[in-house]
């Protein structure tokens, strides 16, 4: 953390005469200069896009800057292999051919429509009066409820295409699927009280999505299905919400059979996420100047300037960082080249990032400062406040008695084995700790990889099958 802040503003000193020409509403008694300016920008409040564009600025008019953030906080992973030339070129290729693909704009009724699934939608009020949108693949059988990650939504489960996304196996199965989005993306923008353009909209991280919504979405399910339990399987923050639901509200151990978690997110301090390391407001280096609060509260923005910053730093230039860094999806996740399905990825493109509260991504960067699994830091006045401590309490795992089977893989971003391994340990339920046999499988391969069934759907549908 200490490097970030000195990079940060190694940059800023380095390119002092585009932050002054970019400094806003500068008051008329303060006279700004090439040695103080880094000082103003630590003093000042700054709104989230005026300091964003300063930033930006800052980096662009140092064009190697990009190259040595990297280089020096050495976890900075990239997306571009440069020795990858030939086939970049086809990779560019494949994807400009496979622009007009019709699915990346039809939504995800009109897709599993077009590929004969029945779809049903439905709509859940949780405690705290967010509305929320569940998609239904419907069956007599027992229900399964899929849970999507970061930045996405219902439309991860069925992303891979008809042959391969999870949603569809499951239905092809005889299950009944049924398939949440979290407040604040795309499926569920509505509350009682509150536009999405109000910022007390977005005060909530995955601590309420696991606490309020998963807990409501569940209970309409078995409303509905009159089953006594669901089968819950949880991808990357549909993992996280799960542990957070379970450690504060145990009683919902009975309304669970089984939980499969792909890609299980608690303990993320060995994360390489750059989105999570670099943006989130729980970093020092964001709150090294005052970003924190006018991050706190409003929606990640896949188009904002400091993702901008973010492009440089792990794309670089040229045609193959214009394709998959323009998805900030990719730039959270990352990609594996071999993997990725190029004909496929305009309708990826087409569907994700689906939305997000800033808080949630501070939540994480927390806790990859803290080390810890633990309830949102509001800092020692307000923690204790509202916990009764001055250091926010850890989630309580050891309420989880749901059968867990876990999925993890040696190239996740988010996920990385040491963590998932330090989580395994924290849980007395888990029935399978599988690692995927190939090396490069990464994040966002879990919904989206070519041979995603043979790595690992297959093992899923018979863990499903014997829970």
């Amino acid at each position: 953390m200490v490097k970030i802040h000195l990079i940060t503003i190694i940059v800023l000193k380095l390119s002092a005469s585009e932050v002054i020409n970019l400094l806003p509403a500068l008051p008329s008694d303060y006279p700004v200069t090439s040695e103080n300016a880094t000082e103003f920008l630590k003093e000042r409040n700054f709104t989230t896009q005026e300091f964003a564009n300063v930033l930006t600025a800052a980096v662009n008019s140092v064009a190697w800057i990009p190259r040595i953030i990297a280089k020096t906080l050495g976890y900075m992973p990239t997306l571009v292999n440069s020795n990858d030339g030939g086939r970049v070129e086809q990779f560019v290729k494949k994807f400009r051919e496979s622009m007009y693909n019709e699915d990346a704009k039809l939504s995800i009724e009109e897709l599993l429509n077009k590929y004969n699934y029945a779809c049903e939608v439905h709509n859940v009020v949780t405690e705290d009066e967010y509305v929320l949108t569940i998609h239904r693949i419907p069956s007599e059988r027992a229900p399964v409820f899929l849970m999507h990650g970061l930045l996405g939504s219902s439309d991860d489960f069925i992303l891979a295409g008809v042959e391969s996304a999870l949603a569809y196996k499951l239905a092809d199965l005889g299950y009944d699927v049924w398939m949440g989005n979290a407040r604040g993306n795309k499926h569920s923008r509505k509350h009682a009280a509150y536009d999405p353009t109000d910022e007390r909209f977005w005060d909530f991280s995955w601590h309420e999505i696991g606490v309020y919504d998963l807990p409501a979405m569940i209970d309409y399910v078995l409303n509905v299905t009159e089953k006594s339990s669901v089968k819950y399987i949880g991808y990357s923050q549909g993992t996280t919400s799960f542990f957070v639901m379970l450690s504060e509200r145990p009683e919902y151990n009975d309304k669970v059979s089984v939980m499969v978690a792909l890609s299980p997110v608690a303990y993320i301090a060995r994360a390489k996420s750059p989105v999570i390391r670099l943006m989130s407001p729980g970093t020092n280096m964001l709150s090294q100047f005052s970003f924190r609060t006018s991050l706190g509260v409003h929606e990640f923005l896949p188009d904002h300037s400091l993702v901008r910053i973010l492009k440089l730093m792990i794309c670089g230039t040229g045609s193959i960082g214009d394709v998959l860094c323009s998805n900030a999806a990719f730039l959270t996740s990352g990609y594996d080249f071999y993997q990725l399905n190029v004909t496929n990825l305009p309708v990826v493109m087409g569907h994700i990032p689906s939305g997000a509260s800033i808080k949630q991504l501070a939540h994480y960067g927390q806790g990859i400062v803290s080390n810890d699994f633990r309830k949102y830091d509001y800092g020692e006045e307000e923690n204790i406040l509202r916990y009764g401590v001055a250091i926010p309490p850890s989630y309580a795992l050891e309420n989880i008695l749901v059968p867990i089977a876990m999925f993890y893989s040696d190239s996740d971003w988010l996920a990385h084995p040491s963590d998932v391994k330090r989580l395994y340990k924290r849980l007395n339920s888990v029935i399978d700790l599988y690692r995927i046999p190939y090396k490069r499988f990464n994040h966002i391969d879990f919904i989206i990889a070519k041979n995603v069934t043979y790595f690992v759907y297959n093992r899923v549908c018979r863990i499903l099958a014997l829970n």
